[in-house]
């Protein structure tokens, strides 16, 4: 596996990048009163293709996702809300999606299942400016 297409598949894993039909975020999942579930995974599972690593594409999925009061993701109802235009990126995100592990949404102080949605952001990473440079 390459580390430099993994290393390059973004993913913000923090409720307050998750967009919700209802989200009030900042407050942490240990209290029990999230209101979306909290990606809780310690790596992105997300991994960049590696062609369209080397070809430099890029794009941004949008995914909608559904965790059920267990903190998992229920597979089938994974959906590409927003695509990339790249149907390899597309896929590389639904894939990812089947990894991710969440502290589940609490309404009340109760877990509950919640749908929201979820960006992959796929970039590559630009060279250091020292490098760029050179000697």
């Amino acid at each position: 596996m390459r580390i430099a297409p993994v290393l390059a598949a973004l993913c913000t894993l923090a409720a307050a990048a998750c967009t919700a039909e209802r989200a009030e975020v900042g407050r942490p999942a240990a209290t029990g009163a999230n209101d979306v579930p909290v990606a809780v995974n310690g790596e992105s599972p997300f991994q960049y293709p590696a062609d369209l690593y080397d070809q430099g594409v890029e794009g941004e999925v949008r995914l909608k996702l559904y965790v059920d009061s267990a903190g998992r993701v229920v597979p089938e109802s994974t959906r590409v809300s927003s695509s990339s235009s790249t149907p390899a990126l597309d896929s590389a995100a639904v894939a990812g999606a089947r990894e991710l592990r969440f502290a589940p949404a609490h309404r009340n102080g109760v877990p509950v299942g919640a749908a929201f949605y979820q960006p992959v952001i796929f970039r590559r990473r630009a060279a250091p400016a020292a490098a760029a440079a050179g000697p």
